[in-house]
């Protein structure tokens, strides 16, 4: 993709992962990315979190390069007064300024909304808090997973609670983010001026919750721990063990896929079946219809089914781990490697978006 944020200057004063990776999306669209560090403790804390095996000989772990890409690192102790000149002139330059400071450290480092426009009334001041409830409190991404109603709906009936494997809130923050910054640069081609974003972990979060939230708002039904079940459609999210020990999920999302998924298990008499003959029936009957498809799966590997569900258009997919899913064309061409601070680091592009003229 072209280079289209080539003159815009980023000033990265955030850390962890909703806000860097904000700076890391527009660095891989050319946008030249300062990101400032202190010098205490290490720099950005994601640079100490590593894996048990992972090698500290280096202060570049994998998951800080997993949200910091293509960037200029400076440390910068922003207590400092005699850093202040040129903290001034970073931003003198930058059309964007990403900052997720704690409450009251945007006062402390006179880096304020206000104290940035002073210096460059053109910039983009975005920032990033936790809750939009509770200024004050500390927010991290398995609190507000906790907080916003996704870890009570997660697990199963049988499992405690469980957060998503990655820092979803995080990353939805992020995204949230970034379309307000393009939002502000828009108006500013109109206007001329400057604005602030603001986003909020929590106010992300709640916005994730689409269906769900709409589920209770609309009938008052509380969403209950399912695993990959989905409310309103059967069988979607169904996980099928095959022969050779792999699994499969089914998201069967009308009759006439499920009638040709029972036609593929050899089984055409259940789409006729009253139990399973529409999609509500289907949901109210899902366990005996969940007694019906497993062993059947059980016959065959997880590749030879995958094969006849794909061509006769029925939506599945293979359960894959890490190394499977990097192993696939789409994966490997998504791959970015840097040198930072003298170490080959990989990370997956944050760009999954074609812009074509």
């Amino acid at each position: 993709m072209k280079p289209i944020f080539a003159d815009l200057n980023v000033l990265d004063l955030s850390s962890v992962l909703a806000g860097p990776s904000v700076g890391t999306f527009f660095a891989e669209l050319g946008a030249t990315v300062t990101k400032i560090e202190s010098p205490h403790h290490g720099g950005d804390v994601t640079r100490s979190w590593r894996l048990p095996g992972e090698s500290g000989s280096s202060g570049v772990s994998a998951y800080f390069s997993s949200v910091n890409f293509g960037k200029h690192y400076q440390q910068i102790d922003l207590s400092d007064e005699s850093n202040r000149h040129r903290i001034e002139q970073l931003i003198a330059t930058s059309d964007i300024v990403l900052v997720n400071f704690k409450q009251g450290d945007d006062i402390k480092f006179r880096l304020t909304a206000d104290d940035v426009h002073a210096i460059q009334p053109r910039a983009v001041y975005a920032a990033l808090t936790g809750f939009a409830s509770d200024v004050h409190r500390i927010a991290y991404d398995v609190v507000l997973q906790a907080e916003s109603g996704h870890m009570y709906m997660n697990g199963t009936p049988e499992s405690a609670p469980i957060k998503m494997p990655v820092a979803m809130i995080d990353v939805i923050a992020a995204h949230q983010l970034k379309e307000g910054i393009l939002c502000a640069l828009y108006q500013r081609e109109k206007s001329g001026h400057g604005s602030t974003v603001r986003c909020t972990l929590e106010e992300a979060a709640l916005t994730a919750l689409v269906n769900q939230a709409s589920n209770f708002l609309m009938t008052g039904h509380v969403p209950q721990p399912m695993g990959s079940l989905h409310p309103n459609i059967a069988p979607y999210g169904e996980t099928m063990a095959c022969a050779d020990g792999r699994h499969l999920v089914l998201a069967v999302g009308s009759n006439a896929q499920f009638a040709s998924l029972c036609g593929i298990i050899e089984k055409p008499q259940l789409a006729g079946d009253e139990r399973f003959a529409t999609n509500l029936q289907r949901v109210i009957h899902r366990q005996a219809l969940v007694e019906e498809l497993l062993p059947a799966f059980k016959q065959r590997s997880c590749d030879a089914w995958m094969t006849q569900l794909i061509e006769a258009n029925v939506p599945a997919g293979a359960v894959k781990d890490m190394a499977q899913v990097m192993e696939g064309t789409t994966a490997k061409q998504m791959i970015r490697e840097e040198v930072i601070d003298g170490q080959l680091t990989k990370r997956m592009s944050s760009i999954g978006f074609k812009l074509e003229s």
